[in-house]
């Protein structure tokens, strides 16, 4: 197999714990502490990423999300620490109280492009056009898409199976659930789980697209992936399911009643999650398969803790 390198970023291997949640055992896997200020799956990808660009002789990185993005903050971060400039994209406006990732990423010193929602959608034809503007400068401008989602970044949660397999036996357990923005680590896990001949349900629980679109956006990366590296993966898309439903109220939105059910989470265990994307896939985590099924399914924790304090008003009244 060949697997491309990577550069250390994360404190690698995170750990896998067993708790309890109202009288009912189950367990996670706590990607949120991958490290601090680069918390969260996002790091895993980055470490492929950023090996890439600065093979390539990279000097501005240029990436995108929404304004409380993990990825951009974890892009911005990163780069700080290798010293490479960085330029953000981000779906959102400037507001004068910086809270959670957005001050991360203000503090990193990266240059911000704030774009509205009908120009978010062109964000890599924008981005391509900034890139060539400073490419007749001289610079060499690495673009990494939204949330590191390429056939290189999904390398995190590849190797991400083999580090699980190694914590707890895989066989005991039907599933992973993970929540799912671009995709990525959704694809990355179907890919992994078959290299090692784990016949795992990967449930992705969407938060921003539609659950034909990230379906369809999981497969192909996957596939993709699969063909580039030539790894000969046996990817069954029904080993894929979609849990939909739980981001009706929007990417950027959370509703008061999973707000009230992660509130007694960390009442219970400690674990604070995040509005975006923990939260809801935790709701659906809850309602699928704590306590309702016997199947045992890993509930993976992928960060976003910062994503909380643009919320803390909303989190305290619940």
């Amino acid at each position: 197999m060949n697997t491309p390198k990577r550069i250390q970023l994360a404190y690698l291997p995170t750990p896998l714990q067993q708790l309890s949640f109202q009288n009912k055992k189950f367990v996670v896997k706590r990607d949120d502490l991958s490290g601090l200020e680069m918390s969260g799956n996002k790091v895993r990808k980055l470490e492929y990423i950023l090996y890439q660009a600065k093979k390539m002789n990279s000097d501005v990185i240029f990436t995108c999300g929404g304004e409380q993005s993990n990825h951009a903050r974890a892009t911005a971060v990163a780069c700080a620490k290798l010293g490479l400039t960085c330029r953000l994209f981000l779906w959102g406006s400037n507001k004068k109280s910086t809270e959670g990732n957005l001050f991360f990423d203000k503090l990193s010193g990266c240059k911000i492009t704030f774009l509205d929602k009908a120009e978010y959608a062109k964000v890599n034809e924008i981005m391509f056009e900034e890139r060539k503007k400073l490419l007749k400068h001289g610079k060499n401008v690495y673009v990494i898409p939204e949330g590191g989602s390429t056939t290189l970044g999904i390398w995190g949660y590849i190797s991400f199976i083999e580090e699980l397999g190694k914590q707890i036996p895989l066989q005991n357990f039907s599933g992973i659930l993970t929540a799912a923005g671009s995709g990525g680590t959704a694809a990355g896990l179907l890919i992994g789980s078959s290299i090692m001949g784990l016949n795992l349900k990967i449930y992705a629980v969407n938060v921003l697209y539609s659950k034909l679109t990230i379906q369809n956006k999981v497969l192909r990366l996957a596939e993709a992936c699969n063909l580039e590296y030539k790894l000969n993966a046996s990817i069954d898309p029904a080993n894929l399911v979609v849990l939909d439903g739980y981001s009706n109220e929007g990417y950027k939105e959370i509703s008061m009643d999973k707000i009230k059910l992660i509130k007694n989470l960390f009442m219970q265990t400690g674990i604070l999650l995040d509005p975006a994307y923990t939260g809801k896939a935790f709701n659906a985590y809850y309602d699928h398969f704590l306590g309702k099924r016997k199947e045992q399914v890993i509930f993976l924790h992928t960060g976003g803790l910062f994503g909380v304090f643009a919320k803390s008003k909303k989190y305290l009244s619940a």
